[in-house]
C-alpha cells in the first residue's frame, strides 16, 4: 500500500508524521511526502530518506489582509501541484497532520477520491484542518474536549504519536552530553521549534536566581543563541533533534510552551512541568487551552506569559520542583499511551477500503 504523509510549517507538524514512519514501514507501506518548497519540514523529512514533493500554499489568516487575496492564488495552485503528485503516486491514503501546507493536500486528494485522515493535537480545531475537516474520512483528537468540534461520525480520540527514541532516552548520556561543570537537578527549557524570545529572554534575566540550585538546558530556537549569556551551568541549543530523548531523561523539570506534542512527550515521560503558553495576541489561544486543561488534570504548573518576570519564573520553578512527587503521581495515573498504534491501524483500515 501507498501513502502520502503532509504537515508542516513548525516541527509539531511534522515530527508526528515522523514516528509514525517505523511501523507504516514495517506493514510495507510505500510513503512519500509532500511539503512547501523551502518549509522547515524540507529538512527534517530529508533525513528520514522519503521522497518529498514540495508545493506552492499560502498562509490562512483570521484578519483582514491584501495577502489573503494572492495567497488564496497560491493554495489553487498547490492544489493543481498536489494533484499532479497524487495521480503520479496513486496513493491509497493521506495523512495529514495540518498546518497550512495541508489544506491543497487535502483537497486535492478528494478532489482524487482518496481517503484522507487528519490529526489534530490541540483543544479547539487550527484554521487549516477546519478547512480540511469535511474532505476528511476520519478525525484523530489528543483531548476529549476536541471531539464536541468534529461530526461524531469522523472524530476518533487517538492521542498523539510520539517518536520512540523520547522513551529510549539515557540520562547518563543526557548529563555527559551537557558536561555541566557540578551535579544539580536539571531544568529543560523549550520554547517550541522556533523559539519564544519572551521565554529566552525572562529566562537569561533570571540565571543568577536560578543557577544557584539548578543545572539549565535551554533550547531556544535557530537563531537565538546568546552568547554574552554564557556560563558554568547554563547550556544553549538552537535545536535538538535524535538527541531529545537523552535531553529528556536528565531533565528533572522542563519549562515550555504548551504545543500539544510537547504536553504529549511531557506526559508521556511523567516529567514535572511550568508551561508557559503562547499569549492569544499571538495565536488563536490554543495553548492557553492546552495548559488550563493539564493544571486541571495535575499536571502542570502555568504561567501567564503576561505575568511573567524572572522573580515570578525562579519562584514557580523552585515550588514546581519541590512539589515534583505529586505531579509525576498525577501524570502515572492519567494512563496516557503514545498513539501511534491506535493511528496506524485506522490507516491500514481505511486505506484497505479505497
Amino acid at each position: 500500500m501507498k501513502i502520502i504523509l503532509t504537515g508542516g510549517g513548525t516541527a509539531g507538524h511534522v515530527m508526528p508524521n515522523i514516528a509514525l514512519l517505523p511501523q507504516l514501514r514495517g506493514l510495507g507501506f510505500d510513503i512519500s511526502y509532500i511539503g512547501s518548497v523551502d518549509g522547515m519540514e524540507k529538512d527534517l523529512v530529508a533525513k528520514e530518506n522519503l521522497p518529498y514533493y514540495g508545493i506552492s500554499s499560502g498562509k490562512l489568516r483570521r484578519y483582514l489582509s491584501a495577502k489573503n487575496i494572492t495567497d488564496a492564488f497560491r493554495v489553487v495552485r498547490g492544489v493543481g501541484q498536489a494533484r499532479k503528485i497524487i495521480k503520479k503516486i496513486a496513493p491509497d491514503i493521506v495523512f495529514s497532520k495540518g498546518g497550512f501546507v495541508t489544506v491543497p493536500v487535502v483537497l486535492a486528494a478528494r478532489l482524487s477520491k482518496v481517503p484522507v485522515i487528519i490529526h489534530e493535537s490541540d483543544i479547539t480545531v487550527g484554521l487549516a484542518n477546519k478547512l480540511c475537516i469535511p474532505h476528511a474520512t476520519k478525525v484523530c483528537c489528543v483531548f476529549p474536549e476536541t471531539l464536541a468540534q468534529i461530526p461524531k461520525s469522523k472524530a476518533l480520540l487517538t492521542g498523539t504519536p510520539i517518536r520512540q527514541e523520547i522513551f529510549d532516552g539515557s540520562r547518563i548520556k543526557g548529563v555527559a552530553l551537557c558536561n555541566f561543570p557540578e551535579e544539580k537537578p536539571v531544568i529543560m527549557i523549550m520554547g517550541g521549534s522556533q523559539g519564544s524570545a519572551a521565554i529566552n529572554n525572562c529566562i537569561r534575566d533570571a540565571l543568577d536566581g536560578l543557577l544557584t540550585t539548578f543545572n539549565i538546558v535551554h533550547i531556544c530556537g535557530i537563531g537565538n543563541l546568546n552568547e554574552a549569556a554564557k556560563r558554568p551551568g547554563y547550556l544553549q541549543f538552537e535545536y535538538v533533534g535524535e538527541e531529545m530523548g537523552h535531553l529528556y531523561a536528565a531533565a528533572d523539570l522542563v519549562v515550555s510552551r504548551a504545543g500539544a506534542n510537547s504536553l504529549s512527550e511531557l506526559l508521556a515521560l511523567s516529567k514535572p512541568n511550568v508551561l508557559i503558553p503562547l499569549s492569544r495576541r499571538a495565536s488563536r489561544g490554543d495553548q492557553i487551552l492546552n495548559a488550563e486543561s493539564f493544571a486541571r488534570q495535575g499536571f502542570s504548573v502555568v504561567i501567564d506569559e503576561d505575568d511573567m518576570d524572572k522573580d515570578v519564573l525562579v519562584k514557580t520553578i523552585t515550588d514546581t520542583f519541590e512539589n515534583r512527587g505529586k505531579y509525576i503521581a498525577a501524570m502515572k495515573k492519567s494512563g496516557a499511551e503514545n498513539g501511534i498504534s491506535s493511528i496506524v491501524a485506522l490507516i491500514k483500515e481505511v486505506a484497505k477500503t479505497k
